[in-house]
């Protein structure tokens, strides 16, 4: 800083007459020529320098105004987009809903087809046994009459004779004339 006010002090004592002339001490002139400087710019300057900074101004202003506004469109179309966002969530919930519910009317349907064929299933088999053991049951009855029957008329060949057979034949004929007369 003293180095400024000496400078300042040594513009006093220029020789008033004399010679023009360059000074070559660099610290003196230094300050002098560049607060000349300074102040040719400032003076001239100002105008320009005042244009460039409103300019600047009023471009920082529009961007931040235009930011705003991009910023408002935004928040927007987030919130259309969260609006939309929450009715495919419920319509997901809801066909996730149904389509479960639908499964399990199918598997219920299922289980009762199966429970059914079963059912059908067991009830065909207890007649197919009803039907083979019958069907068995008439075989073994049919073979043991006919065991009986050869038997018995093995018995009768055997015990028959003419004369019983003429008596037992007689017999029989007496029965049905005392049924005949009963019945007339």
């Amino acid at each position: 800083m003293k180095n400024v006010t000496d400078s300042f002090l040594a513009l006093g004592r220029w020789p008033s007459a004399g010679s023009f002339g360059f000074n070559t001490d660099i610290l003196a002139t230094n300050p002098i020529n560049l607060s000349v400087v300074i102040g040719v710019l400032i003076f001239f300057g100002k105008g320009v320098l005042s244009d460039l900074l409103d300019n600047r101004k009023h471009r920082i202003l529009n961007t931040i105004q235009n930011s705003e506004e991009l910023r408002g469109e935004a928040v927007e179309q987030l919130e259309k987009a969260r609006a939309r966002l929450r009715k495919v969530e419920i319509e997901a919930d809801q066909y996730r809903v149904n389509e479960y519910a639908a499964i399990e009317g199918d598997r219920l349907d299922l289980i009762n087809s199966i429970y059914t064929t079963l059912e059908q299933q067991e009830n065909n088999n207890k007649q197919i046994l009803r039907f083979e053991q019958q069907r068995a049951i008439n075989q073994i009855q049919q073979w043991v009459l006919q065991q009986a029957l050869r038997g018995a008329l093995g018995i009768l060949n055997g015990c028959l004779n003419n004369e019983l057979h003429l008596r037992t034949i007689s017999v029989n004929i007496d029965i049905l004339r005392a049924m005949k007369e009963i019945i007339d």
